[in-house]
C-alpha cells in the first residue's frame, strides 16, 4: 500500500471561525490563517493527505479527498459516493 495522494482539499470559508486548530495540527505546514483569520492552503503541493486538518476542525470546514490508487479497485459503496460527487446520483 502506497502513501495516500491528495485529490482535493476543500475549505468552506463561511464555516471557518479562524481558530487555527487545523494550522497547528498540519505536519506539512500547508495551512495558514489569512488576513481575515480564515484557513487557507498556502503550500498545497506539500500536502501529505493525512487528513489531520479535517479531523481536528471543530466546524467541519475542511474536507480532504484522497485519490484512489491506480491499482486499487474501490468497493461499490465508494464508487457510488464518487459518482454522486461528480454531479448527482444515478438511478
Amino acid at each position: 500500500m502506497s502513501k495516500p495522494k491528495l485529490k482535493a482539499l476543500t475549505i468552506n470559508r463561511p464555516w471557518c471561525k479562524g481558530c487555527g486548530i487545523c494550522v497547528a495540527f498540519c505536519p506539512a505546514k500547508v495551512l495558514e490563517l489569512d488576513h481575515e483569520e480564515k484557513a487557507v492552503a498556502v503550500r498545497i503541493e506539500d500536502c501529505i493527505a493525512c487528513s489531520l486538518c479535517a479531523l481536528r476542525c471543530p466546524d467541519l470546514a475542511i474536507e480532504v479527498e484522497i485519490a484512489p490508487e491506480d491499482n486499487e479497485i474501490a468497493p461499490p459503496a465508494q464508487k457510488r459516493i464518487l459518482i454522486q460527487n461528480r454531479g448527482g446520483s444515478r438511478s
